[in-house]
């Protein structure tokens, strides 16, 4: 099985493709643009894949409130093109959503399952839930799959990094930190989310799943254990999210439940903090190698 990611330098991507099994084809934005829709069909052709997994995004939560036509461009019309031409050329589509679909209900306590209605709260949001919807009608034999605040070491330089990262360099440099306590999710480390993604292609799944390490906390909990497992002393304040003001509304609730992943027979991730604890010691290692 020839299979080709889009968005292979990415953070995920990077965990996935030595993940899949078989010939894997590496595809950066040079390759193919989500964002130049009439190019799709002949970089599709050029990478000759059975099977396309989609890594890549617009992913600027706050900017995509005053460009939501750039949001919109690469995450659903981007996404309709790559569907398009992957049902013309009987390509598998595996494309990546998050868990911004969701978002009222601030008073939901229990996770969202596949089966649930969406109500995005941002034009980030409702352009990844665009995608979603264009993915699954036009390639209905599309896997999509929904995560969360991804962090893995392939993204711990460039701009911010991931979030645990952008923490531990704050604190480094002894500037304090408020961090928000109100907005429920359960952020995922890459790896666990390229192993199951990994599984599920094996099996030849279709249609929405949800995939996200277990449990849950507040971005204020991430940053708070981080410094736990890490052993640094930070100055870290919690405050609402009213009180951070993002120009982006953030889902107050956006936990999602895996047990569809585990009635398809594919072990579920581990628990967050779990996670995290193998991401330090996978950055301690990478760093010190």
């Amino acid at each position: 099985m020839r299979i080709a990611v889009l968005g292979s330098a990415g953070q995920l991507g990077r965990d996935l493709c030595p993940r899949l099994a078989g010939e894997v084809v590496p595809l950066t934005r040079a390759d193919l643009d989500l964002g130049n829709t009439a190019g799709v069909p002949a970089a599709l052709a050029a990478a000759r894949p059975d099977v396309l997994v989609n890594c890549a995004a617009y992913n600027f939560v706050d900017k995509a409130e005053t460009e939501p036509e750039a949001a919109f461009a690469v995450n659903a019309w981007g996404v309709r093109a790559l569907a398009q031409a992957c049902a013309a050329a009987k390509v598998k589509l595996v494309h990546f959503s998050t868990d911004y679909v969701f978002g009222l209900g601030a008073a939901r306590t229990t996770p969202f399952t596949e089966g649930d209605a969406p109500g995005p709260v941002s034009a980030y949001g409702i352009s990844k839930l665009a995608g979603e919807y264009a993915a699954r009608t036009f390639a209905p034999d599309a896997l999509v799959i929904r995560t969360c605040g991804l962090y893995g070491v392939h993204g711990s330089g460039g701009k911010g990094g991931n979030f645990v990262e952008t923490m531990l360099r704050v604190a480094g440099q002894g500037k304090p930190l408020r961090v928000v306590a109100d907005q429920h999710c359960t952020p995922s480390y890459t790896v666990d989310v390229a192993t199951a993604t990994a599984a599920l292609i094996a099996r030849g799944a279709s249609g929405l799943f949800h995939v996200t390490s277990a449990g849950s906390c507040t971005w204020h909990d991430l940053a708070a254990e981080t410094f736990r497992l890490a052993g640094v002393a930070a100055d870290l304040t919690p405050i609402t999210s009213a009180q951070f003001g993002a120009p982006a509304r953030r889902p107050p609730f956006s936990v999602l439940s895996n047990a569809k992943l585990a009635a398809a027979g594919v072990a579920t991730p581990r628990e967050w903090r779990a996670a995290l604890a193998a991401y330090l010691a996978e950055r301690a290692a990478a760093r010190a190698g």
